[in-house]
């Protein structure tokens, strides 16, 4: 299994095709300078030893050397280990509503993010149990599929945000089959659907959804994030999202709708507000369900890999040394590349 130890350094990977940008347009110059000379092709036989082809070669050379370093500095890592657990768990499927009104602030930080932090420490309180994601709005699809690697968990969960899904709204019902369709085969083990949403249910069909996920062997928990009398959805700038008759939007939680999800699910309805109340009683009410023994497959020991990258760039870095921009008059009579042409 692969991995980056540190990934937002991979956004500095921006910075190459700015300089492809900046190598084009310097071409472009040089170019428009050199017809000003003269005729191109008499410039050319002036210049015999001079190839464009070695400047684009040793230019390509330190772009490969950039992105080589930049992936280096992201620490890539790969399991060096590969073993197969059996662990005595449950299997719990969390499927998060990114709906845009998940960003109301009725919940500090917003509701969206709250929810994040409370996954996160479920996620810490977790042992033996495996655990998947399902994101959802007006669609549903899993951002990861259900594992015991809770590193990856951590990583995925904090790159969810609202833009994930272009298609806004809140379709309960398509989450809770998505996320009872994601659990493992294996018999004997306690599975939980935990949806954490705002209750704004615009599709209907979520207590069916509910019902049919418990007759699959899983119970549903629904937690409730916000107020029930409301809240606007920020859009930046200060601004809030307004209906089409210019009034501001008020996103409220549809507590009622929540427990009878919970009810035809055979789960609870735990209400998220600014306390750990809710962290307390999710984690009481997992404990309740049985334990079985689950089988994992478990990448340990991620071996460093920028050795390899380290090498590799002092190798390009040494070709594009030893490569002149003229020709050698040793190797005049080898022709790898192709003279200057303006």
């Amino acid at each position: 299994m692969f991995k980056f130890e540190d990934p937002t350094y991979l956004w500095f990977l921006w910075i190459v095709p700015i300089l492809v940008v900046l190598r084009l347009y310097g071409v472009w110059c040089r170019h428009r300078q050199m017809r000003k000379i003269g005729d191109p092709l008499l410039v050319a036989r002036l210049m015999p030893g001079v190839s464009t082809a070695r400047k684009s070669c040793k230019f390509w050379l330190l772009m490969a050397a950039v992105v080589l370093f930049v992936v280096m500095l992201a620490r890539p890592q790969m399991g060096s280990k590969v073993s197969n657990d059996k662990r005595n768990g449950i299997e719990a499927i969390i499927a998060l509503d990114i709906s845009n009104s998940m960003l109301a602030q009725d919940v500090v930080p917003s509701r969206l993010e709250k929810s994040k932090m409370l996954v996160e420490n479920l996620v810490d309180n977790f042992t033996n149990d495996k655990i998947g994601l399902v994101v959802f709005a007006g669609d549903a699809f899993v951002q990861l599929p259900i594992t015991s690697d809770y590193v990856s968990a951590k990583m995925f969960l904090q790159n969810i945000d609202p833009s994930l899904i272009t298609t806004q709204g809140t379709d309960m019902a398509r989450a809770i089959n998505l996320a009872s369709s994601s659990f493992t085969q294996q018999q004997g083990v306690g599975r939980a659907v935990i949806l954490i949403t705002d209750g704004e249910d615009h599709e209907g069909g979520a207590e069916e959804a509910a019902k049919a996920a418990h007759k699959k062997g899983a119970n549903v928990f629904i937690l409730g994030v916000g107020s029930a009398k409301g809240s606007p959805i920020p859009v930046g700038n200060g601004e809030y999202l307004k209906d089409g008759s210019g009034n501001v939007v008020m996103s409220a939680l549809n507590e009622q709708m929540c427990r009878e999800v919970a009810k035809a699910g055979s789960g609870t309805y735990i209400h998220v507000d600014n306390s750990s109340d809710a962290q307390e009683k999710l984690n009481s009410e997992l404990s309740k369900l049985q334990k079985g023994e689950t089988q994992s497959v478990v990448y340990s020991e991620y071996a460093e890999q920028f050795q390899a990258f380290a090498i590799i760039i002092i190798i390009l870095l040494i070709i594009e040394a030893c490569l002149m921009e003229v020709k050698n008059p040793l190797f005049k009579n080898v022709r790898l590349f192709k003279k200057k042409r303006f």
